[in-house]
């Protein structure tokens, strides 16, 4: 793996993957995919990523590993280690006041 692409690790059957995937391209954004259940190495590496599961997809962002990102998520960190990789005149969705202030009461994150 170069540490200047964006590779998604994934099996057959997830449903979650499919969804990533199909958000990837339509939004043309470069990818390489490695079914994990074909690949024993690329199985080791999300387990490393996962905490010692196959939890797919997972995601390497040049030298970062997100693990079932969001598409906007998955960007967001393109934007800093892969900027190539991320489409021409791409904007995240911003995100309403709610959800803003429920954010910043509970520490999390918000993502659409």
């Amino acid at each position: 793996m170069t540490s200047d692409e964006i590779v998604v690790f994934w099996r057959p059957g997830c449903i979650f993957c499919a969804s990533l995937l199909s958000q990837l391209d339509a939004r043309a954004v470069p990818h390489r995919r490695v079914n994990i259940w074909e690949d024993p190495s690329a199985a080791a590496q999300v387990r490393a990523a996962a905490g010692g599961n196959e939890t797919v997809p997972t995601v390497a962002v040049g030298s970062v590993m997100l693990v079932n990102p969001d598409v906007h998520t998955l960007l967001s960190v393109a934007a800093q280690h892969v900027p190539s990789a991320v489409p021409a005149g791409y904007e995240p969705p911003q995100s309403d006041p709610l959800s803003r202030w429920t954010s910043d009461r509970l520490g999390g994150t918000t993502t659409e």
